[in-house]
């Protein structure tokens, strides 16, 4: 049987791993590096080059230099994100036919799944040279706010390569793992994700090899490029000022300066300066100019503070989310290359009151934990218990465009629930189920996932039949829902894809505009309650009336023909206030008719 690696994709260097005996171990490249740079260039000559050589390269090629792909992997062309993105790469970004973002180069173009394809086929083949023999497994890992869409794109990209995703699971959870494993700790752990392309927070309960995940929350578009571009900036803004030349639209420039950025970046997480020097970066009539800066410390600091703030919010989410304080927290792990920024450290110890946790790797802490989930899933590492999290709620929409969440965010997977709900009309033979994902009450604040009917219910009266509505997500996140008719035993269920997932800006979105309508939200979920309501009494009042309306006088008809009428231009126009006119109204009227049939029925039996 053969081994299944561990695979760390990250934005900016991957590292891949397998597990001896329990122990994680991680395998180093042909040329010998532990991580590999996730870059693939197209030469002139038509060779591909991938990791090292083609980062070494990227200057004098900057147009068939293919680096961050991650950034690009299941999203729309059309996004904010990716607008924002193309902004700082050298290699130019396409708009595929169904709307993608992928890569050309040379006149040919690449989806990022086929360029991260690449990647994980050169780390597949360090594996087997290493190993000494066949690799056709794998557990890869992604952000833990990566979207149906983003997964399934992993794992085609892991089919491209040549291997069989076994599992695809969060990047937290696996840095978990490892360092749960690694240290024997129990309790609460806060694992501070900030790579090159993503930041994660999730708080995971441990207790005797059991590793739960209680919250996750985060920012799909926060990392190490990022920062680069701050400093980007910062140069180009320096230089500009200094020789009136702007650098920004000069390929070959942006990668150079690309290249100091990431440079000085990794100088100051160690030292206090970090002294930038570009010769020959332009020209103008002139002559020759060259780019020499000092960039000390608290200006960087200065240049990154809000990109560090931004990762407060998430966190204090997550500690929330989870039912606890900072203070409840018993370690911090920091991971992610970029976690080595020292104000990273100054925010952590902000939020949580102590400092974090580093005794293991960050750029390898991933990679280590994916191959243990590996060896679990074949069995080589026994009593060990992984529970992760959802990202979104689930639910289906009700009467009043209203949603009942099925499935909790942050609800542990793989999980099921089961609901009964009844029809909502005389008569009713059809039900629609429509499935949504989000964190509002309302229906179309939500994003739709899908829709299908359940047909042929006997008729009967409204609130009669009984129809179960089932929700089942499994390990890989592909949801399932059915409906069943509990007389007849007639079901309809449908399989929610990966692909048919948020983007990752739209899962961050819509969180937070849950969050700034909560209060839109409430008051027109109770509107919605009322107008409800009043339907449901419009229907007992018209059907009464209709039977017993002779014991009424004239005028008594008259007054419930109006109040009728009212009500029905109340809920037609959703008027708030209106409606607990109506409501009123109606009761009124209803009490009328009762003591008219309570009165006629006895004069009748006299």
């Amino acid at each position: 049987m053969g081994k299944t690696i561990g695979i760390d994709l990250g934005t900016t260097n991957c590292c891949v791993a397998f597990s001896e005996a329990g122990t994680p171990k991680v395998i180093p490249n042909k040329e010998g590096s532990r991580t590999t740079p996730s870059v693939v260039a197209f030469t002139d000559s038509g060779e591909r080059l991938i990791g090292h050589i083609a980062k070494r390269q990227a200057v004098t090629n900057p147009k068939n230099t293919i680096y961050a792909v991650k950034r690009l992997i299941g999203q729309k062309y059309s996004g904010q994100e990716i607008e924002a993105v193309r902004e700082h790469l050298a290699y130019e970004v396409i708009q595929a036919s169904n709307g993608d973002a992928w890569v050309k180069s040379h006149d040919e173009t690449y989806s990022p799944q086929e360029i991260s394809g690449i990647i994980l086929r050169e780390l597949k083949e360090s594996a087997e040279e290493f190993l000494g023999e066949e690799v056709t497994e794998a557990v890869i890992t992604v952000p833990a706010y990566f979207d149906d869409a983003q997964r399934q794109a992993t794992k085609d990209a892991g089919t491209i390569a040549g291997l069989e995703v076994k599992r695809i699971i969060n990047e937290p959870t696996a840095a978990a793992l490892a360092y749960g494993l690694e240290s024997g700790y129990n309790g609460r752990i806060v694992v501070y994700d900030i790579g090159g392309g993503t930041f994660d927070v999730s708080i995971l309960e441990v207790q005797d090899g059991v590793f739960e995940v209680q919250s996750t929350a985060g920012d799909s578009f926060l990392g190490g490029e990022d920062f680069d571009n701050a400093i980007i900036n910062w140069m180009i803004e320096c230089f500009q000022d200094e020789t009136g030349i702007n650098l920004r639209f000069d390929k070959m420039a942006l990668q150079r300066l690309k290249e100091a950025a990431e440079k000085a970046k990794c100088e100051l997480s160690a030292v206090e300066t970090a002294d930038i020097s570009l010769p020959f970066i332009s020209s103008d009539a002139t002559g020759a100019k060259h780019l020499n800066l000092k960039l000390e410390r608290p200006v960087f600091n200065d240049l990154i503070r809000d990109l560090v703030e931004r990762t407060r919010a998430p966190c204090l989410e997550a500690v929330q989310a989870a039912g606890l304080t900072p203070k409840d927290v018993g370690r911090v792990l920091l991971v992610g290359g970029q976690s080595r920024t020292p104000l990273f450290h100054e925010m952590v110890s902000d939020i949580f009151g102590q400092e974090p946790n580093t005794d293991l790797n960050p750029d390898e802490v991933v990679g280590l934990g994916a191959a243990l989930q590996g060896s679990i899933l074949k069995g080589e590492v026994k009593d060990i218990v992984l529970l992760d999290v959802t990202p979104l709620s689930l639910g289906i929409e009700t009467q009043g465009g209203l949603v009942y969440r099925m499935i909790e965010k942050n609800a542990n997977i793989p999980t099921a629930y089961s609901q009964i709900f009844t029809t909502v009309t005389e008569n009713q033979t059809t039900v629609s189920v429509h499935v949504l994902q989000g964190e509002s009450d309302i229906s179309s604040n939500n994003r739709s996932l899908a829709k299908f009917e359940l047909v042929d219910i006997p008729p009967a009266p409204r609130g009669v039949p009984q129809i179960e509505v089932t929700f089942e997500i499994d390990t890989n996140g592909i949801v399932k829902v059915s409906a069943t008719d509990l007389q007849t035993k007639k079901e309809q269920s449908i399989n929610i894809s990966p692909s048919s997932g948020l983007s990752s800006g739209e899962i961050d979105d819509i969180i937070q505009r849950a969050e700034d309508n909560r209060n839109q939200d409430a008051a027109r979920k109770e509107t919605i309650r009322k107008m409800n309501k009043l339907e449901s009494m419009l229907t007992t009042l018209d059907k009464t009336f209709k039977e017993y309306g002779h014991f009424l006088s004239d005028a008594e008809k008259e007054k419930i023909n109006a109040q009728i009428a009212d009500a029905r231009k109340a809920v037609k126009t959703e008027d708030g206030p209106g409606i607990d006119q109506c409501l009123e109204g109606i009761n009124r009227v209803s009490k009328v008719l009762s003591e008219a049939i309570m009165f006629g029925g006895t004069q009748k039996g006299e």
